[in-house]
């Protein structure tokens, strides 16, 4: 499964809900099929698009929250997902793609590369509800269970290592904060 096949697949899905990228393909990816002012892109903070999902879910807990993640971003800070089983938002759905490499910055194998298992991480972490999958056609109704589940949920997605041409995002960071800010406050309660 490619990554980007994924986020096409759920792309409609994600009007209304806060969503927090992690840098690089993930990003890049997902604005190149459409950005939208819930979309936020963080750059140059590896490994905290879950912190970041975590405190939206946690101070907005009527609005839902979906994190897209790298398996080298959640390598780089495994204390987000002890957090997040210590806190579990019951309107946070945690998707990490799984493509056993830092594609965005070299290609460098991942621990998953050699057997580290991310659900079984996450599972062990405290997250209630999750899932491995590898193809889009699993994918697809995972993402919609989790959705619908109203609890926390990681579902890892195994995906090829192949990724855009670059790394990077068309939007100006500043332009991003802001626009999501304005976008969070015009949706609050």
């Amino acid at each position: 499964m490619k990554r980007i096949d994924a986020l096409q697949a759920v792309h409609a899905k994600l009007q209304g809900c806060a969503v927090v990228t992690i840098m690089g393909a993930v990003a890049a990816e997902l604005q190149s099929i459409g950005h939208r002012p819930n979309f936020f892109y963080l750059q140059h903070g590896m490994g905290l698009a879950s912190s970041m999902g975590l405190g939206i879910a946690l101070s907005r807990p009527e609005l839902r929250v979906v994190v897209f993640d790298g398996d080298g971003s959640v390598l780089m800070n495994l204390g987000g997902l002890t957090t997040l089983g210590r806190y579990r938002p019951a309107n946070l759905v945690h998707v990490i793609f799984d493509n056993e490499s830092l594609l965005s910055v070299g290609g460098f194998p991942t621990a998953t590369s050699t057997g580290s298992d991310l659900e079984a991480v996450a599972a062990a972490a405290g997250v209630p509800n999750t899932a491995t999958v590898r193809t889009l056609d699993q994918f697809e109704p995972a993402f919609d269970a989790a959705m619908a589940a109203g609890v926390l949920t990681t579902i890892v997605a195994k995906v090829e290592a192949v990724g855009p041409k670059q790394f990077v995002t068309g939007l100006p960071l500043l332009v991003n904060r802001f626009d999501f800010q304005r976008w969070l406050a015009e949706t609050e309660a």
